[in-house]
């Protein structure tokens, strides 16, 4: 039940205690004044009119005793038992005097079940149904055989009457402590279920440490890859570099790879303040995918002597930032690990974009090697095979190798086409 539901009960439930209050000197007033001016028309005497007066003082009496008491009490007692009974019979009485005296007596229509115990309901509303049916039948006792038959009918409907008002007002009461037992469960559902709501609460904090936590370890591996494929590269590309200009004493050549090396030196130097920003290759700036691994290749091609080539293939389509950066990074990692170890003479770069992913595709004819053999890592070593698929897999694609002794090395990564926002 909600709370306008709950609102509306407790304003049935005071009227109610105000017509319990004041009904019964409401009821007895009217009663009292038809009477009296009926007295005549009925054929009073002048014992059943100071009887009636007499009753009359004595309800009243009843009335503010039990007004008193009830204060005091609640639910059926013996006390309110008693006060039912003796309100019946000076009810009964009046309304032998004079038929009239009926509109009092139906008050034990009311309030019987707060009055009188389960058991004692019934006998009671029967008692009222025989008050009543004396007045309907012209007063009590009935004159001939005729009124006692029809005293007998009438107190007969009057009884059904009461029967069934008596059974519904058993559902209602049944619905009522149904609906209470409802309300019950309904509080305790709430009370566990705010108790499962603080349960979460305290476990969404913990996850949420946690996963800072993780955040933390994957931004500090992410941050290694990164300077792993920036500085550590760039500076491998400068010894190279300084390594052909230490064994030459040709100026031309001299002046070409110190040139090389000065520029790798700067590219790495904006890596490296790329890196605390946001770690985005500065070969992206200004560039989508497609020129950035067109200049990295040639680039790279060129450092090295080999033969290298990239091809688009498809639409070419912006990508998010991540997904960009991810694929030059492999295609990094993959020329590198060509440089370092391959000992190739050709490499072949592809880009495809098909329907919702793209593809990167690096081959050479190196000397290759077995994928099942995992090399020992060493001090010098990098990222390697291992760091491709993690970064792969950090935006939800995936890196194959296939390769073979003598017969070069095809590294291949499948990501989703996330376009950029």
């Amino acid at each position: 039940m909600g709370v306008d539901g709950t609102a509306a009960d407790g304003v049935v439930e005071r009227r109610w205690a105000v017509f319990h209050r004041w009904g019964p000197y409401l009821l007895l007033a009217a009663s009292t004044v038809l009477s009296s001016s009926a007295a005549d028309a009925i054929g009073m005497t002048d014992g059943e009119r100071r009887l009636s007066g007499v009753l009359v003082v004595v309800a009243v009496v009843l009335q503010l005793a039990w007004g008193r008491a009830e204060r005091r009490r609640s639910g059926p007692t013996t006390e309110s038992a008693c006060y039912y009974a003796a309100r019946w019979a000076v009810g009964f009485a009046l309304t032998w005097t004079n038929p009239l005296f009926a509109f009092y007596a139906v008050i034990g229509y009311f309030g019987v079940v707060h009055q009188l115990p389960r058991h004692l309901v019934k006998p009671g509303l029967i008692a009222t149904a025989v008050t009543l049916a004396g007045s309907q039948a012209g007063g009590l006792p009935p004159g001939d055989s005729l009124g006692w038959a029809l005293f007998g009918a009438i107190l007969l409907v009057n009884v059904l009457l009461v029967a069934l008002f008596a059974h519904f007002g058993e559902l209602e009461e049944e619905r009522a402590r149904t609906q209470a037992e409802t309300i019950a469960e309904l509080e305790r559902t709430n009370a566990a279920l705010q108790q499962a709501l603080d349960e979460n609460a305290a476990l969404h904090t913990q996850l949420l440490v946690q996963a800072r936590e993780a955040g933390v370890a994957d931004e500090r591996r992410r941050l290694a890859a990164e300077i792993h494929d920036t500085l550590a590269q760039g500076l491998t590309g400068i010894i190279a570099q300084l390594q052909v200009v230490a064994g030459t004493s040709d100026p031309d050549l001299v002046r070409v790879h110190a040139g090389r090396a000065t520029d790798l030196a700067r590219e790495s130097l904006g890596e490296a303040r790329r890196s605390v920003h946001n770690l985005a290759p500065v070969a992206l700036d200004g560039d989508g995918l497609p020129q950035a691994l067109e200049k990295t290749v040639a680039e790279w091609g060129e450092r090295t002597g080999a033969r290298a080539g990239c091809t688009v293939t498809g639409t070419a389509e912006p990508l998010h930032e991540e997904v960009a950066a991810t694929l030059l990074r492999i295609a990094q990692e993959a020329l590198s690990n060509t440089s370092r170890h391959a000992a190739a003479t050709r490499v072949g770069v592809t880009l495809s974009y098909i329907g919702d992913e793209v593809t990167l595709d690096i081959r050479d004819d190196g000397r290759g090697f077995d994928p099942r053999v995992r090399p020992a890592r060493t001090g010098s070593g990098g990222f390697g095979l291992d760091g491709m698929r993690a970064r792969a897999e950090r935006i939800a694609g995936s890196l194959t190798v296939e390769s073979e002794p003598g017969h070069g090395t095809a590294v291949s990564a499948r990501v989703p086409l996330v376009r950029h926002d």
